[in-house]
């Protein structure tokens, strides 16, 4: 058998008792004069029952100065504890150690009062954040249980909230998307549509507990939106090159046509039959590289890695370009993976547009090092920089538009085609104007 509580007795109790045994010496005092001196009967109960009364009034009295605060702190610290910040103590004075207490309280409660405010504000604002954006937004607990979604998640599932709440992931079919990778992008058929969806996962703590937070976007109607953008910039770069090539071609060809229906026929007819030919077939010659640049460009294939020592790789491309010297400032040896020949492709192209656009002497005649290839390591990228000292870009814009370009033998797919196999490759190509002086710089950047 487990012992007994001891029984203890009451703040307020023992308060009173310590209050009536301060003054018990004192009554004891009283009685014993009462007692020994020379005073009636009457005069002695008179003066005991006086003594007795201020005796327990006053124990009464000092109970209740102390215990009466402890009563409205409590109260006060009862209702922070409710969310009631309205209710202020009385008497809060610094100059004495209970005011003290009780002003603590009060900015006590008027801090928890202004962060109340701000947290409710706050989920005001997350609320109306969620329900305004056009993402599904759902939250599950540790259980894989649904505790939260928005109205673009209610018409996902095409159920509303009191009726998906509380149910468990694999009810709602969302299980699989409470594992694998994190981000990515899924071909899926939901009660409220189909078509190809971004989904994201990420980690949350509330309460203590993990939640998983799942957000779904339907990329359906951007894609379609971007593709069609891509096949007007298609159609009217085609469109324009095509009737670059076609409308001369259609006009000689109608000159000459009447050239031939003439009786008699000019003494230079031949001659202009010929030129006239010849220009129809260097216009077809033309249009026909310009087909097989798209063609290059629309069957890239994917690229084949394989470690390689870049070093050796950029001053073997660096040896091809003879029309200029071409300097190589050297970095660290590190090998990567890549596809060496595409990685050679876009080091070329890039070469060849720097030197292009450099000058090949100075004002004396004298030839010039205008161009630099260099190389840098971090901690997650290697970077590849082509320098030039030409006249720098002067229209950033059109840089990586397919076929268009501002070279009179150009084909326009050159940027375009190496942008696309540095992104195949994970990287990025960047082409941005000199700070400390005229000319280009092209960044490549690589993963490690």
């Amino acid at each position: 058998m487990p012992p007994p509580k001891q029984r203890h007795l009451a703040h307020e109790q023992r308060v009173f008792l310590y209050a009536l045994l301060a003054g018990l010496p004192a009554v004891i005092a009283a009685v014993w004069l009462l007692a020994v001196g020379d005073f009636s009967t009457k005069t002695q109960g008179t003066i005991g029952l006086v003594v007795f009364v201020f005796w327990f009034g006053y124990a009464f009295a000092a109970r209740e100065i102390v215990t009466r605060p402890l009563q409205t702190m409590a109260n006060l610290l009862s209702g922070l504890r409710e969310g009631d910040f309205s209710t202020r103590a009385r008497g809060a004075n610094r100059d004495e150690p209970l005011g003290d207490v009780l002003f603590e309280i009060n900015l006590l409660s008027g801090v928890l009062q202004e962060q109340r405010l701000g947290a409710l504000e706050a989920t005001a604002l997350l609320r109306t954040v969620m329900e305004e954006i056009d993402v599904s937004i759902f939250a599950f607990d540790s259980n894989e249980t649904l505790r939260l979604v928005n109205w673009a998640g209610q018409e996902l599932l095409g159920q509303p909230a009191e009726r998906i709440l509380g149910r468990d992931a694999n009810t709602l079919d969302l299980s699989d998307c409470l594992t694998g990778d994190v981000a990515r992008v899924m071909n899926r058929t939901f009660p409220g549509g189909s078509g190809r969806w971004g989904m994201r996962r990420t980690m949350f703590r509330e309460g203590g507990l993990p939640h998983s937070l799942l957000v779904i976007a339907d990329l359906s109607q951007p894609l379609r939106e971007e593709e069609l953008k891509a096949w007007q910039r298609l159609v009217r770069v085609i469109g324009h090159e095509l009737n670059n090539s076609l409308a001369p071609i259609k006009s000689i060809a109608g000159s000459l046509d009447t050239m031939l229906k003439r009786k008699p026929k000019p003494a230079d007819w031949e001659e202009d039959m010929r030129n006239g030919l010849q220009i129809i077939e260097a216009r077809a010659e033309g249009l026909n590289r310009f087909m097989q640049s798209y063609a290059r460009l629309a069957k890239l294939p994917a690229p084949t890695k394989l470690p390689i020592v870049l070093g050796p790789l950029l001053r073997r491309v660096v040896a091809l370009e003879t029309r200029t010297n071409v300097q190589v400032i050297e970095g660290p040896e590190v090998t990567v993976h890549v596809d060496a020949a595409q990685l050679e492709q876009v080091i070329i192209n890039l070469l060849k547009n720097a030197v292009e656009a450099a000058p090949d002497e100075d004002q004396t005649g004298t030839p010039t090092c205008c161009v630099q290839v260099s190389w840098k390591v971090g901690a997650a990228a290697l970077e590849i920089v082509v320098q030039d000292d030409g006249p720098g870009i002067a229209n950033s814009q059109n840089l990586f538009v397919p076929f268009f370009t501002t070279k009179p033998s150009g084909s326009g797919i050159g940027l375009v085609l190496c942008r696309q196999i540095a992104e195949n490759h994970g990287g990025s190509l960047a082409l941005e104007n000199r700070t400390d002086a005229s000319g280009c710089l092209a960044r490549l950047r690589l993963p490690r």
